[in-house]
């Protein structure tokens, strides 16, 4: 009985070592749903690599997919301004897609997923970490060149956030909170003053990108421009170069 059970263990200590090297293999090269949902697995299973980084730590983002289930149209019919979310975290592969489809690299050339006057790219976005799965709660910066994220400050901000947002309790309450913010003098020094029209249209095909996006992912988010811009940029601490235009929380619905 006792050589039985020994099989019997020895048999399963295989099976699982055969299914966790088969998720490994599958996260290297995500092309589709299926290997985005493998990415999602390995996150959940060692979600303290992420969670013990530090500011300064660079953090690679799972491949975006580009050739997705839902239809644009399905996307658009589904489009909400959603300000209520469950506790439920976001995984590191929602955070990619979303900012991807925000100011995702698309091109050789440096093209992104939203259109730029004289591709000038005035536009960085940064997120407030709330509650994501393998993520450490913080400010991180999304890097479009490498699709990877840089861990800005390890502070917790979101109840100043809406604080400052009037009170708009969706900012603390979102798993995380997108925020666009924006260096004027990449596209002034080009087009002078007709520039800071040019940011503002950016910034609105930049959001609407991400607003489809979370809908096709069943995700809610709604954009907020209403608050306090010096008190903003100020928690935030980005740097007195940006200038912060637009926030947008996501979480589960």
């Amino acid at each position: 009985m006792k050589k039985y059970r020994s099989l019997a263990i020895g048999f399963g200590v295989l099976l699982a070592g055969a299914v966790l090297f088969t998720l490994l293999i599958k996260a290297v090269t995500p092309a589709n749903h299926e290997d985005q949902e493998a990415q999602n697995e390995l996150t959940k299973l060692f979600p303290t690599a992420m969670a013990q980084q530090s500011p300064g730590a660079l953090i690679t983002l799972p491949r975006p997919v580009t050739d997705g289930r839902m239809s644009l149209e399905r996307a658009l019919s589904l489009r909400r301004s959603i300000r209520s979310y469950t506790d439920e975290p976001m995984t590191l592969a929602e955070v990619s897609q979303l900012l991807w489809s925000g100011q995702g690299i698309t091109n050789p050339r440096g093209f992104r997923t939203a259109p730029s006057a004289g591709a000038t790219f005035p536009l960085d976005l940064f997120v407030v970490v709330n509650n994501v799965t393998g993520l450490r709660d913080g400010i991180y910066q999304y890097l479009p060149a490498d699709h990877r994220l840089r861990f800005v400050d390890n502070r917790q901000v979101q109840v100043e956030l809406a604080r400052a947002s009037l009170g708009q309790t969706m900012v603390s309450e979102g798993a995380i909170v997108i925020v666009f913010a924006a260096v004027f003098e990449r596209t002034t020094r080009r087009y002078g003053e007709r520039g800071e029209r040019y940011i503002h249209n950016e910034v609105g095909h930049a959001s609407q990108n991400i607003h489809l996006q979370a809908a096709a992912l069943n995700l809610g988010t709604v954009v907020i421009g209403a608050f306090r811009d010096e008190e903003v940029e100020r928690i935030l601490n980005l740097g007195e170069q940006y200038r912060v235009l637009y926030m947008m929380p996501v979480g589960k619905i």
